[in-house]
């Protein structure tokens, strides 16, 4: 029994973020060169050890905010690796978080800092140690959320379009939508809101934008329940 308290107490215990962001109305991945062995220079997932003291979710909100130097960005939780070899350092059991995040809106001197770059989620470079599972697990996990929950308005701007928001669901999705199918679809969101004014970037005759009201969305889910 003393053998395998000893083994659990060299078990470290981090976290890793796999943090998306809408940028040129693509769907991509914020990644960042290791700065320290094993694996230095490499493409990795942002990632640190959580404090003795630490709860876990205040952990990833510790390295997104050192990152991007943003507070209350959307976070998900979505699953733990811990394969007995997955780090050479030792043993490391990692629990990964989903984020979304605004380029418009982060530091870009913390960014920098960690000499990060921005990929899209279909030209990925290759990462270290598991991280490739680690983000296809995300994005798995991302197509179904967004299929039933409006998770994805976390990725646009206070103010957005109709054809925005379609190119960002097919990005998420990896699939071209029908363009009549969809903005029937968004009809039946009540929770997302017209307003009077429209985007003349794009199009003589413009396009409207649109809000996302979380307050209506709220109300309408209390309903239903």
């Amino acid at each position: 029994m003393n053998k395998i308290l000893e083994q659990k107490q060299q078990i470290k215990l981090a976290v890793d973020c796999i943090i998306f962001g809408f940028n040129n109305n693509r769907l991509e991945l914020l990644l960042v060169h290791r700065g320290f062995e094993p694996e230095k220079g490499k493409w990795s997932l942002i990632g640190g050890f959580v404090g003795n003291d630490e709860d876990i979710d205040d952990a990833a909100n510790r390295v997104l905010y050192d990152l991007s130097g943003l507070e209350n960005i959307y976070m998900e939780q979505v699953r733990t690796f811990g394969k007995a070899d997955r780090d050479p350092s030792g043993r490391v059991v990692s629990t990964t978080y989903s984020a979304m995040i605004l380029k418009s809106e982060y530091n870009e001197e913390r960014v920098g800092k960690y000499d990060a770059k921005w990929f899209p989620i279909e030209e990925l470079p290759e990462l270290i140690f598991d991280h490739s599972e680690m983000v296809g697990s995300a994005i798995r996990r991302l197509r179904r959320r967004v299929r039933n929950f409006p998770i994805a308005f976390n990725l646009l701007p206070a103010k957005f379009t109709l054809p925005q928001l379609q190119m960002l669901y097919e990005g998420i999705l990896s699939e071209q939508l029908d363009k009549r199918n969809f903005r029937r679809k968004v009809s039946q969101m009540n929770y997302l809101v017209r307003l009077e004014e429209k985007d003349m970037s794009e199009s003589r005759k413009g396009a409207y934008f649109y809000q996302f009201d979380e307050e209506l969305y709220n109300k309408e889910l209390n309903f239903n329940l």
